[in-house]
């Protein structure tokens, strides 16, 4: 049987909130809701785990999502209304309470979205991301687990970019003792979204957020990543070495409007020069795309409208919608099981559509995998790439055999 949870209903921060529910967890902390009786409203609140308060590394990303947040004001980037250190030494992040879904939550319930509904969402974080690169922070860690999706003021699908704890920032953001975690030689992220730059470990700009954010787009609009991979390290060999299965060909059957494929083809160029260059500069190529049109393809479902087979909407799933909340950055403490298969996305050949199971968070030192350090545990990346090594030695070697003969 596990501890009792040390913080719920308990008061922190000289008693202004009050911890009541803890609505979700992750590597680095967990997030719980918690009321503050003086303004009347509730807040998410995110704590850094006890056990990782001495890892330097963890304390610095910490305080830099922390930082970088609370210089951001864009509407479409959850608010930090304080930060600090609890008495306890525990560091903690009070930010707005959200209830919703994430965009990966979004997807998997209600199907590949269409354009109508997939576009204003990605205008919205562009928006959200052309005011932090203009700050010269660069997100790095873009996925649609950081996209989260509410209805404010009556604005249904009102998006909120999320964990800037990965984010670069300029140097004048850094308090003394920060860490830097943007040197060449490491790769930090997630791999089905790291553009082919941060993949190399390679230094970012804004234009890398560009190509993670095209392929959390494609995947909304198919269910599917633009490469077929097994592992987090196939995806990163893939986003280096292949171009991306073309958006009309990813899924059979499903059709898009002439235009919108070449869009998001330059938005996942490998060479970042040949991207487009901002975010604003992303979000006006897409905002065409973003109103509604008839359904003109009669051979199969068609991504302007929503509509599949016989006009069912490929968004009902005959799902309830959740009356569960998620706070900014949490994952879902426990997320409902799917009632029924539902008929979203179908295609002729009758196979549903759904995004597949998501890598961690991906940290690799590059240097590590030449010279790993004694004693530590292989891991089958290293394996991998020993095995490429060594086939690697042995074509060469053949290959100056042959050339001495």
């Amino acid at each position: 049987m596990s501890a009792p949870d040390p913080y719920l209903g308990r008061e922190i921060v000289g008693g202004q909130f009050r911890i009541v529910k803890k609505i979700g967890t992750g590597g680095m902390g967990s997030v719980y809701k918690a009321e503050q009786p003086e303004m009347n409203r509730h807040v998410a609140v995110k704590i850094l785990h006890a056990s990782l308060k001495d890892r330097k590394d963890l304390v610095s990303r910490f305080r830099r999502e922390a930082r970088a947040m609370s210089h951001l004001s864009h509407p479409n980037t959850v608010k930090v209304m304080m930060y600090g250190e609890l008495d306890e030494g525990a560091l903690y992040i009070v930010m707005e309470y959200l209830e919703g879904r994430n965009l990966n939550q979004t997807v998997r319930r209600d199907g590949p979205l269409p354009l109508p509904r997939a576009i204003p969402v990605l205008l919205q974080v562009c928006g959200a991301l052309q005011e932090a690169h203009s700050l010269g922070m660069v997100h790095r860690d873009l996925k649609p687990e950081n996209i989260f999706l509410t209805d404010t003021g009556g604005i249904k699908d009102f998006a909120k970019v999320l964990d800037f704890g990965l984010a670069k920032v300029t140097e004048r953001e850094l308090r003394p003792g920060s860490i830097m975690l943007t040197q060449e030689g490491m790769v930090f992220g997630t791999p089905e979204f790291m553009s082919p730059e941060q993949a190399q470990g390679k230094v970012l700009d804004a234009r890398s957020d560009i190509y993670s954010l095209a392929v959390i787009l494609y995947e909304a609009l198919t269910g599917k990543l633009p490469f077929r991979a097994r592992t987090p390290m196939e995806y990163i060999q893939l986003h280096v070495m292949r171009p991306p299965i073309p958006l009309d060909e990813r899924v059979p059957g499903l059709t898009f409007p002439p235009g919108l494929g070449a869009v998001i083809a330059k938005a996942l160029e490998k060479n970042p020069d040949h991207r487009y260059q901002s975010a604003a500069d992303f979000a006006e190529a897409l905002r065409p795309f973003g109103q509604p049109q008839p359904n003109v393809f009669l051979d199969g479902p068609s991504a302007f409208d929503g509509t599949g087979p016989r006009g069912a909407p490929i968004w009902d799933t005959g799902l309830p919608p959740s009356a569960g909340a998620l706070a900014a950055g949490g994952r879902p403490a426990a997320a409902a099981p799917a009632t029924g298969p539902g008929p979203y996305a179908a295609t002729p050949a009758g196979a549903q559509i759904a995004p597949p199971p998501r890598s961690q968070q991906f940290q690799l030192d590059l240097e590590s995998l030449i010279a790993p350090p004694p004693k530590q545990k292989i891991s089958p990346v290293l394996v991998v790439v020993a095995l490429l090594a060594l086939v690697a030695g042995v074509v060469l070697t053949i290959i100056a055999l042959q050339l001495g003969d």
